[in-house]
């Protein structure tokens, strides 16, 4: 006889219970933006991108989640029926730490998410190719960093209210405005871990990403 699932043991239901279901928010995104690949940087186990993106890949270190993603049929069971149709082709996980070079192919992705993760552009923009997209929340700096390179463009900005995701892409100047200009450096943000204030605060913001070009060879 099989024994029951530890009670302990975490799976993609039981975290939707405490930080509430995200699906909606990558349902909105891609019925804006084409998106066949995604980098989950600090995932844990919210298998929310895979609703609505074909191919995800999630990194994380926690133990939990690496037990939970080597339970394939596990989380297969946890998609089905709630994926969109063409989604959840492909969802791979790496045990790994994002601020190390990660098993994943330079320029390969459309976006990379980082929802209360930590600093991660830095380190992991070699992975998105030129044009995607990056989706971050100010909680640990990430979009506040985003926000101070010249390279990324906001492009929308999403609120989460009563449950419900709202994707905003009109008059976006009022997004990403300090309260206090002063603490907006990279510095002070790297020194804090904490992303700025706002005058007008938002779940998370998208931004797209706009490479230098290559300089032109003699």
């Amino acid at each position: 006889m099989t024994s029951p699932r530890r009670s302990s043991e975490v799976s993609w239901s039981s975290y939707r219970e405490s930080i509430g279901d995200r699906s909606g928010l990558f349902e909105g995104l891609t019925d804006t933006w084409a998106i066949e690949r995604a980098l989950y940087l600090g995932s844990y186990v919210d298998l929310s991108p895979s609703v609505a993106i074909p191919a995800v890949t999630y990194v994380d270190v926690d133990r939990r989640a690496t037990r939970f993603f080597a339970d394939e049929q596990r989380v297969a069971a946890e998609l089905h029926g709630r994926a969109r149709p063409g989604a959840a082709t492909e969802v791979k996980y790496l045990d790994a730490d994002f601020t190390a070079a990660l098993a994943v192919e330079e320029r390969s992705v459309d976006l990379i998410i980082s929802l209360f993760t930590g600093p991660c552009w830095d380190g992991c923009e070699r992975y998105l190719r030129a044009d995607g997209l990056f989706l971050a929340n100010a909680s640990h700096g990430d979009a506040s960093l985003a926000a101070l390179d010249s390279r990324l463009t906001l492009v929308a900005a999403v609120t989460h209210r009563d449950g419900a995701y709202r994707w905003n892409t009109h008059d976006l100047d009022r997004y990403l405005v300090p309260k206090k200009p002063a603490n907006a450096t990279a510095e002070a943000i790297r020194a804090s871990g904490r992303g700025v204030a706002y005058t007008r605060p938002a779940f998370a913001y998208l931004f797209r990403y706009e490479p230098a070009p290559a300089p032109a060879r003699d």
